[in-house]
């Protein structure tokens, strides 16, 4: 009788496990092809017109922006430059008085020629979420290029096109960033 428990109660556990693992993948694998179809050269952005280029934060150091972050900025800033947008709105962390990452993206892009009048800020783009959220809501963005990694895109046009955006992903990816197996495994996590 003991036994038969055992073995229920295994049958059980893998079903779970195996249902677990079918709805990570297939989340996953959703999320991807969905938001795909929406991931933009440069030079196709480029024939698309719209809103703002949302640029999501990073981390910053003491010396200046991380190598993602700006790889990101960079990436917003040829986005402005080549006609197919005319604003960016950086959106970050800026929670402490100490740290801040909008007004260091700022400082760069003006640093980069970008006019300071073309440059919005979202001191509380905390999350993908809310940066996605807080540019409908707050910024009233309509339409826009979102600007991060590759791996990152996928959820972050997939969001913003929920709430009502017609969003558009440009990647930043300019070099190789040492952590990209971490990355890809923590935000295949937040995916789902």
């Amino acid at each position: 009788m003991q036994k038969t428990r055992f073995g229920k109660f295994m049958r059980v556990s893998l079903f779970i496990v195996a249902v677990g693992i079918l709805l990570f993948v297939g989340i996953n694998a959703f999320m991807i092809l969905y938001a795909n179809r929406y991931i933009l050269t440069p030079e196709q952005a480029a024939e698309k017109n719209v809103d703002c280029a949302l640029v999501l934060g990073a981390q910053v150091w003491s010396t200046g922006l991380s190598s993602m972050l700006e790889d990101r900025v960079l990436t917003g800033i040829d986005l402005y430059e080549t006609g197919a947008t005319d604003r960016l709105l950086m959106s970050g962390d800026h929670g402490r008085e100490d740290y801040d990452e909008v007004n260091s993206m700022k400082r760069y892009a003006v640093e980069q020629g970008v006019p300071a009048d073309d440059i919005f800020m979202d001191h509380a783009g905390f999350s993908t979420y809310e940066s996605a959220y807080r540019a409908k809501a707050v910024f009233e963005v309509e339409s826009a290029f979102i600007v991060t990694q590759k791996y990152h895109l996928y959820r972050a046009v997939f969001l913003a096109r929920a709430m009502g955006i017609e969003a558009y992903g440009v990647a930043a990816d300019r070099r190789d960033y040492r952590n990209d197996l971490y990355n890809n495994i923590r935000e295949s996590l937040a995916r789902v």
